[in-house]
């Protein structure tokens, strides 16, 4: 069941040493080609790489929170053409959980990487680090960069109790 997928996905941070079988990659790409868009306007495009260095040197696109990219076996680069759509955030972050999700069901591990409105250090954003990198042409954005690979040990999902049931209410706001 769906709901058993999602009870199971956990962010992962630390990955083995192995690298994701091409079919597998072959299955990610797919789900987030599948990705619902606003009016299928489809602004996403996506960067999959494998390459050790080039991941090493992505790793470093910001000071916290993107060491752990250097270990992943791969990383899919969530970009965007903001001119096709005013909702492309959206369309990239549905694309992304898409990801997350055939990630985990197929046994792989995935955490995400904020790159939009980071910085990588005080002369230069992570967007443009990465765009520079990657060779992303101008007009193009980086949202974020998923991290995947095997992970190093199993994390259990977050228990039912850990639900922050206050955050919902039914018919009205009740705030």
């Amino acid at each position: 069941m769906f709901i058993d997928l999602l009870r199971k996905r956990r962010s992962c941070r630390q990955f083995q040493d192995k690298p994701v079988e091409q079919e597998k990659i072959d299955l990610l790409v797919e789900a987030m080609l599948r990705a619902p868009s606003s009016r299928s306007l489809n602004p996403w495009e996506f960067v999959v790489v494998q390459d050790k260095d080039t991941l090493q040197h992505l790793s470093l696109a910001k000071p916290h929170g993107a060491a752990f990219l250097g270990k992943a076996a791969l990383g899919i680069v969530i970009c965007a053409d903001p001119k096709k759509c005013d909702i492309w955030v959206e369309d990239c972050s549905i694309a992304s959980i898409l990801l997350h999700l055939e990630a985990t069901d197929l046994g792989l591990g995935s955490c995400w990487i904020q790159i939009r409105k980071r910085e990588h250090d005080e002369e230069q954003s992570a967007e443009s680090y990465i765009s520079n990198i990657l060779n992303i042409p101008k007009g193009k954005v980086v949202a974020a960069i998923i991290a995947i690979g095997y992970p190093s040990r199993e994390n259990k999902g977050h228990p039912e109790s850990s639900l922050m049931m206050d955050k919902v209410t039914f018919e009205k706001y009740h705030g």
